[in-house]
């Protein structure tokens, strides 16, 4: 028996409960203790007219001691229950108490679940952290999600695979963690960033339907939904087509969200859809949260011709100009308003203009005499405002005025409190993404989201007359107009993970590639061995990869994913726990032909902070 599982049916059995003193309560000849295993909590009393023994084993135990304790489980006296407990109608009469181990006193505190405790202290004691009942819970829910995802794929016919830590360095879009070989010196592994070409290569290897819980690890800046170290849902699938694989994930994320939380409603099933450009345009990210409105609004033919300076720039050079609505905020102060210009400033754009709309309709602005009122109230209708709303407008590079409202959106949603449920889980597809991107510092095509995308049949012909090294980073280069099947999956404005149909033939892969700046010889270097599968019958394919530790964090309503991990790293990718990264011992480099030639780095958790994106 647990310290979870006794019941007023149970009253009577001798039982044997073990697990950590939770609380003491010394009254002298009775000893309360509540013992705690990972189950849940069982009241103990300790009687020295029942057991002398017992109560002298128990004078000595003290919270975080390890007991095991023989006793007869009896009901508790009427109006001693305790209801917040599972156990709360029964108590164990401790017969026989034995200190398994003793314990120091925590650094912080064990049993109130309320308690605020510095992270770096909870990292550096994580396995004090892992018996707190938070932590807990969501490490269970956690494993209840990992149970549901391979039960889920197992029933749908997914074949479970491994894939190797150690191999080759591709260009990911990130940096490798490199492994030096002893055997063969001056040769390095690679620790994946994702298993992305070996689940190509299983597809030619005819594997149809794979799956794999997939530990990757990435050298770059972290953030709240993004580590060193991370745990993807890999999947591949053959002869599909990109609905195939929405259709079956969608199915599946509903199966796994309905398991591990059957208490939280999904907000629309069927998800909904957006093109990439129509979550840019209505949203300002490929990523939207699509809980509250608020959304963008393209005011540029509004706004032609106002004799506003920043407009008229910015129509005449292909930009555009948005705005959105922040709902209640039209009596914002001077200086809310100059700190919502700053951070618009800091996310790239050249300013802000607004407009705020008093509750009687009358609108005031710095940029009202350019617009005049019939067209300022024009403006603040396109908007969406109403009286008592403020007006935000960018007006920039089409994603760069997209970008800046959509992040304003974001933080303003949150200030706000515009999401009406919490609990809800709103997921949704973004799709038809840009194949490629311009990179001008480098003069090459990058692709957006990973090389081996596929893309769209009737845009293929862009591809093959594309130049390769435009004058322009705009659309007169046809490669900058192919649109990618590729597809993300988002959840409450997190992106969960990405995905595609693939590049099957080597003649498209090799155009692809060359396009991104990749000469032959680079290619096969990087890319050889899946270069070559496609030479022996490669069967159309796609999948998705999902981060496990965000869909998790999501589940479990936090907004770090360190919170749903058992052993997370900081956020310079340090481990308090184990104190690493460390240095290396002389014979240690020695052994593998290296020497360190850097300035030496701590490792001490000091000068934490966030950094971009992780694709799946």
């Amino acid at each position: 028996m647990t310290c979870g599982d006794a019941r007023p049916d149970h009253v009577g059995r001798e039982v044997t409960l073990a697990g950590w003193v939770h609380r003491r309560r010394d009254l002298g000849q009775l000893i309360f203790l509540d013992l705690r295993d990972r189950y849940g909590v069982t009241q103990v009393v300790v009687d020295a007219r029942e057991s002398s023994g017992a109560h002298e084993a128990a004078s000595a135990v003290r919270p975080e001691f390890v007991l095991r304790v023989r006793g007869l489980l009896a009901a508790r006296l009427p109006g001693t229950e305790n209801a917040r407990l599972a156990t709360g109608a029964v108590e164990l009469r401790g017969l026989d108490v034995e200190v398994l181990s003793t314990a120091k006193t925590p650094p912080f505190s064990i049993n109130e679940p309320g308690a605020e405790v510095d992270e770096t202290l909870r990292l550096r004691y994580r396995y004090l952290d892992l018996r707190r009942e938070a932590l807990r819970d969501r490490l269970l829910l956690r494993s209840r999600m990992l149970r549901a995802i391979s039960e889920v794929h197992h029933a749908h016919g997914f074949v479970e695979v491994e894939t190797p830590l150690l191999i080759k360095s591709t260009p990911e879009g990130a940096r490798d963690f490199i492994v030096p070989s002893r055997l063969q010196p001056g040769s390095i592994y690679a620790l994946p960033q994702s298993p992305q070409q070996l689940k190509q290569l299983l597809m030619v290897g005819g594997m149809d339907r794979y799956f794999q819980i997939a530990h990757c690890m990435r050298d770059e800046d972290t953030r709240a939904d993004r580590g060193p170290e991370f745990t993807q849902l890999d999947i591949e699938m053959s002869f599909v087509s990109e609905e195939d694989v929405m259709r079956f994930v969608e199915a599946m994320a509903i199966e796994v969200s309905g398991r591990t939380v059957p208490e939280r409603a999904i907000a629309l099933v069927p998800f909904p859809r957006l093109t990439y450009r129509e979550a840019m345009d209505r949203f300002g990210s490929d990523k939207p949260d699509i809980r509250y409105g608020m959304e963008l609004q393209d005011i540029g033919e509004l706004v032609q011709g106002s004799g506003f300076r920043v407009f008229d720039e910015t129509l005449a050079g292909g930009g555009r100009v948005f705005a959105i609505a922040a709902p209640g905020r039209g009596r914002a102060s001077r200086s809310e308003i100059d700190a919502l210009t700053d951070y618009s400033k800091r996310l790239g754009a050249k300013g802000l203009a607004w407009l705020a709309v008093e509750e009687s309709g009358e609108v005031r602005s710095p940029i009202a005499k350019f617009l005049g009122d019939d067209r300022a109230r024009e403006v603040v209708t396109a908007a969406g405002g109403t009286p008592g709303d403020l007006i935000l407008i960018v007006a920039d590079r089409d994603l760069v005025a997209q970008e800046v409202l959509g992040s304003m959106r974001v933080e303003l949603g949150r200030r706000l409190g515009l999401v009406a449920d919490q609990s809800v889980l709103s997921y949704a597809w973004v799709h038809r993404f840009p194949m490629y991107q311009w990179d001008e510092e480098h003069r090459r095509w990058d692709a957006t989201h990973n090389p081996f995308s596929g893309v769209m049949a009737e845009d293929e012909p862009l591809l093959a007359t594309a130049s390769g090294d435009p004058a322009r980073p705009d659309q007169a280069d046809p490669a900058g107009r192919a649109r990618a099947m590729q597809y993300d999956l988002t959840l409450n404005g997190w992106e969960l993970g990405g995905g595609s149909i693939r590049i099957h033939r080597r003649d498209l892969l090799e155009r692809s590639f060359a396009l991104m700046g990749h000469s032959m010889e680079g290619m096969r270097d990087k890319f050889g061995a899946l270069l070559d599968a496609f030479e022996y019958g490669a069967p159309p394919h796609g999948g998705i990869a999902l981060g496990i530790d965000r869909w998790a964090a999501l589940l479990a309503s936090q907004t770090n994913i360190r919170e749903v991990m058992a052993f997370p790293k900081t956020a310079s990718g340090s481990d308090l726990m184990l104190e690493a990264p460390s240095p290396a011992d002389p014979s240690q480099f020695a052994e593998l032909g290296l020497r360190f030639v850097g300035p030496a780095r701590r490792s001490d958790g000091a000068g934490e902070g966030e950094g971009p994106k992780q694709a799946s």
